[in-house]
C-alpha cells in the first residue's frame, strides 16, 4: 500500500504523521509526504515570501525526518497549490491507497489544514482518509484497537476491505458495531387497544428480525478478518447510530474509528454519510473514511 502523508507544520499535522508512522500498514508500504504552501505565498514584500518558502522548506525536512523512522526511502514534495488540491492531485500521482492528514492545522502563515481542507479531502479523495485530529495521537507503539461501523452495505464493506488490508499487530482487537435506527409505532388515530398492541407486537417482531439480520451480517464480516489474523467481537443494537459507534468505541477503548464513505456523486466531489461526516465532527479518535 502508498501512504500519502499530509502536513503543514502545525500540531495537528505532527499528530498525523505521527500516527502514520504508527499506524500497522502492510509490510511492503511505501510512504511519501506532500507540504502544500496554498496560494497565498507570492503575495506581499520579499521578506514574506521568504519566509513563507523559510517555513515551507522547514515542515517538509521535518515531515521526511519523521517518515523515515519508518520508511527509510521516504521523500516529500512541496507543492504551491491550494491544500485541498495539492493533497488530491499528488495522491492521484502517487496511486496512494490511502492519505494521512491532520484535522485543523494551524501553520505559520496560513490554515493549510483547517477543518475545511480536511473535510474536502475526505469528500474527494479515490481512496481511503485517515484523519487524525490534534490530540487525538494513537497511543502505544502501534495502533492495534479498532473500531468499525459495519451495516451491510457496499460503503461499509469498504471499511471491512481496509481492516483486511492492514498488517495485524500482536494483540490487536476490532469491535464490529451495527447501530440499528429504531422502529416507531406509525402516527395513528382512533384505532382500538388491541388493534394497537397488534402494531407494537408487529414492530418488535421486526425490531427482533433486523437485530439477528445484523448479527448474522456482522458475524461474515468477523470471519473474514479473523481469517487474516485479527482478533475480532462483534456488536448489535438499536439506537442513533452514530452515538451507538462513539458509545462503543469508547467503551472497547478503540484506539482508532473506521467507517465508510458514502458514494453519492456530486458535481466534483464524493459526498460523505450522516455517520462518516458526524464521526469527523465528533470522534475524539483518529477516523479512517475507508473506500
Amino acid at each position: 500500500m502508498r501512504i500519502l502523508v499530509a502536513s503543514d507544520g502545525s500540531a495537528g499535522a505532527a499528530a498525523a504523521v505521527d500516527a502514520a508512522i504508527r499506524f500497522p500498514w502492510p509490510d511492503a508500504s511505501r510512504a511519501r509526504g506532500v507540504v502544500a504552501l496554498g496560494r497565498v505565498g507570492w503575495a506581499g514584500s520579499t521578506e514574506l515570501r521568504a519566509a513563507i518558502v523559510r517555513s515551507l522548506h522547514a515542515s517538509a525536512d521535518e515531515t521526511r525526518s519523521m517518515l523515515r523512522k519508518r520508511w527509510p526511502q521516504a521523500d516529500v514534495v512541496e507543492l504551491h497549490q491550494a491544500a485541498a488540491d495539492a493533497i488530491c492531485s499528488e495522491a492521484a500521482r502517487f496511486r496512494a491507497g490511502a492519505i494521512v492528514l491532520g484535522w485543523r492545522g494551524h501553520g505559520t502563515f496560513a490554515r493549510l489544514l483547517a477543518g475545511s481542507v480536511s473535510r474536502a479531502v475526505a469528500e474527494r479523495a479515490g481512496c481511503s482518509v485517515l484523519i487524525v485530529r490534534d490530540g487525538a495521537r494513537v497511543r502505544g507503539a502501534l495502533a492495534r484497537r479498532f473500531a468499525v461501523g459495519f451495516d451491510g452495505s457496499r460503503n461499509s464493506r469498504n471499511a471491512i476491505r481496509f481492516i483486511a488490508r492492514l498488517q495485524p499487530p500482536r494483540g490487536n482487537r476490532v469491535v464490529l458495531v451495527s447501530v440499528l435506527e429504531p422502529l416507531h409505532m406509525p402516527p395513528v388515530s382512533r384505532v382500538t387497544a388491541q388493534i394497537r398492541a397488534h402494531i407494537q407486537e408487529a414492530i418488535a417482531r421486526q425490531s427482533a428480525e433486523r437485530l439477528r439480520q445484523a448479527g448474522r451480517r456482522l458475524q461474515r464480516a468477523a470471519e473474514e478478518l479473523r481469517r487474516r489474523g485479527w482478533h475480532v467481537t462483534t456488536r448489535a443494537q438499536t439506537g442513533a447510530p452514530l452515538q451507538g459507534l462513539l458509545a462503543e468505541a469508547g467503551r472497547s477503548s478503540a484506539q482508532v474509528l473506521v467507517v465508510g464513505a458514502r458514494g453519492a456523486t456530486g458535481l466534483e466531489r464524493l459526498l460523505l454519510g450522516s455517520v462518516a461526516s458526524g464521526a469527523l465532527n465528533r470522534s475524539p479518535l483518529p477516523v479512517v473514511i475507508a473506500r
